[in-house]
C-alpha cells in the first residue's frame, strides 16, 4: 500500500535507506542525482562530446562540483549502432571508473549488458550495474551477485543494440510494471538481494511518445511495485516532441518532467544537465518538507 500525507506521494520502499558504495540514502525522503558519462562516439544527447577520456574526465569533476550524488559511465548506447566487442568496451569505461573512484566516494553505476564488462567495472570501483536491457542476458545478475552489487533493472523489449520499430502495448504501464516484477524475481533467483534492486520504466526504451507520457502520468503504479524508482527522462525524444524541441532546447521541459516524476514517487534521477537539474530537485525537496533551507532570512531576520 501507498501512504499519501498532504498531497506527498510517499511509495512503500523495500528498505528505503541503502547504503550503496560509501554513500547512504532514505529514499523515503530524498531523491539522489545520476549524472550520465558516456564514453560512446555516438551517444543520443552528447553526441561524442565525452567520449574522449580527458573530456569524459573533466566531465565526471563538473558533474561532482554542481552536486550529482552518483555517476552513471556507459560505453556502449542503447540504440542500434556499429558494433563494440566486449574489450573495447571494457577500454572505454574501466579507466574512466577508476578516474572518477580516485576522486569521489560518490556512487558509480556501469551501463552494459555484458557480464565481462560488469565485472571488470566493480574490479575498478564500481558500485552498481545499470541494465538497460531488462536483464536480458540472466548472468549478469550472476554478475552482481557475486559482489554484493546493486542492480538496476529497467525494461525494454529489444535485444541490446537492436531495432524495434512501431512497439505496441495494449497497457504500457500494466505490462511495464509485470515485465519489472518477472525481472525482479528473476535477479532475486540468481542471489541478489531484494535490498539491492532498484527499478526503471524505461523511458522511451521501445516505446513512443504517447507511451512514454502514459508511464509519467500513472509512473505510481511502477513505483508501487516496491523497489527505489529511477527515472531516465533526462532530454529525451518524448520530451522533444511534445513541446517541439530539439536536442540542446529540452532542458526546461525535462526540469518540468523530472519534477512530475518525483511528485508520483521516483528516487533517482538520471541527467545530463547536472548544474541546472541539481538545484531544481533539491527544491522539489524542499517544497515536500524534505530538506530545510540552505538559508533562511527573508523576513526572519
Amino acid at each position: 500500500m501507498t501512504e499519501t500525507n498532504s498531497n506527498i506521494y510517499n511509495p512503500q520502499i523495500i528498505r528505503p535507506r541503502r547504503t550503496i558504495g560509501s554513500r547512504t540514502f532514505d529514499f523515503s525522503r530524498q531523491v539522489a542525482v545520476m549524472a550520465i558519462i558516456n564514453r560512446t562516439p555516438d551517444s543520443f544527447h552528447d553526441k561524442g562530446r565525452t567520449f574522449a577520456l580527458d573530456a569524459a574526465v573533466a566531465a565526471v569533476e563538473n558533474a561532482l562540483a554542481h552536486g550529482a550524488d552518483w555517476l552513471d559511465i556507459g560505453g556502449v548506447p542503447f540504440a542500434p549502432g556499429p558494433p563494440v566487442s566486449t574489450a573495447e568496451e571494457i577500454d572505454r569505461v574501466v579507466p574512466l571508473i577508476e578516474a572518477a573512484r580516485a576522486r569521489t566516494d560518490a556512487v558509480i553505476s556501469v551501463e552494459t549488458f555484458r557480464p565481462d564488462v560488469a565485472r571488470a567495472a566493480f574490479a575498478a570501483g564500481a558500485d552498481v550495474l545499470n541494465n538497460t536491457s531488462g536483464l536480458h542476458d540472466p548472468a549478469l545478475a550472476d554478475a552482481v551477485a557475486e559482489v554484493g552489487a546493486s542492480l538496476v533493472i529497467t525494461h525494454s523489449l529489444a535485444q541490446p543494440r537492436t531495432p524495434y520499430p512501431r512497439p505496441v502495448y495494449d497497457d504500457v504501464v500494466a505490462e511495464v510494471a509485470e515485465f519489472l516484477r518477472d525481472r525482479v524475481a528473476l535477479a532475486e533467483s540468481r542471489g541478489v538481494p531484494s535490498d539491492k534492486i532498484i527499478i526503471d520504466p524505461g523511458h522511451d526504451l521501445n516505446k513512443n511518445t504517447y507511451h512514454s507520457l502514459e508511464l509519467t502520468r500513472r509512473l505510481t503504479e511502477i513505483a508501487d511495485i516496491g523497489h527505489p524508482l529511477l527515472v531516465a527522462v533526462s532530454n529525451k525524444d518524448f520530451i522533444g516532441e511534445t513541446v517541439d524541441r530539439k536536442q540542446l532546447e529540452r532542458v526546461e521541459a525535462t526540469i518540468a518532467t523530472v519534477a512530475v516524476c518525483i511528485m508520483q514517487g521516483a528516487r533517482i534521477v538520471r541527467v545530463h544537465d547536472v548544474a541546472e537539474l541539481v538545484p531544481a530537485v533539491r527544491m522539489v525537496e524542499g517544497i515536500l518538507g524534505w530538506r530545510p533551507p540552505a538559508v533562511a532570512r527573508h523576513n526572519i531576520v
